[in-house]
């Protein structure tokens, strides 16, 4: 089971790791942000509009944050302007963080039940391992990002949790 610890070095890294690529991608005109790159989602656009919209569902499910009005193909195909994706991500990790930093241990001891706006189906899951999960989605589809950076010729600064500053 993970600890508060954890949680809350997480939720730091998240923001450390947003605003190295979130920088980056500042670099790069809205037209290179939202060229098909063959990821997942396409492009560095709508891979960190699915970031958010991820990050805004799971903490919906956590807290007593509302659940975004958007679907998730709905969230990918925004036409949202790079500040307000900036400011957005700005805000989501501060809403992850003061989460962490409010997290009572007692609560990632028990399960979440919730219904899958993307499947229909129920499920009931142990907190911890959801936690676990969101911050393993956001690392995976971060990894996209930085691939397709690379390959539009920014190069992000050192991603290794053991090099994130104190």
């Amino acid at each position: 089971m993970l600890d508060i610890a954890y949680v809350r070095k997480m939720a730091r890294y998240n923001r450390w790791q947003n605003a190295n690529l979130y920088g980056c991608a500042a670099r790069l005109t809205e037209e290179e942000r939202c060229q098909e790159r063959g990821a997942f989602f396409g492009s560095i656009q709508k891979t960190l509009l699915h970031l958010i919209w991820a990050d805004a569902m799971w903490l919906s499910r956590f807290t007593t944050a509302p659940k975004p009005q958007a679907s998730a193909r709905e969230a990918i195909a925004a036409i949202v302007p790079w500040n307000d994706l900036v400011r957005s991500r700005d805000h989501m990790d501060s809403q992850i963080e003061n989460w962490a930093k409010a997290l009572d241990p007692s609560w990632l001891a028990g399960d979440l039940t919730w219904v899958s706006g993307i499947t229909g189906r129920e499920f009931v899951k142990p907190k911890w391992v959801l936690v676990a999960h969101m911050f393993n989605h956001q690392t995976h589809h971060r990894g996209q990002v930085h691939c397709m950076l690379t390959q539009a010729g920014v190069k992000p600064d050192d991603t290794d949790l053991s090099l994130m500053p104190e």
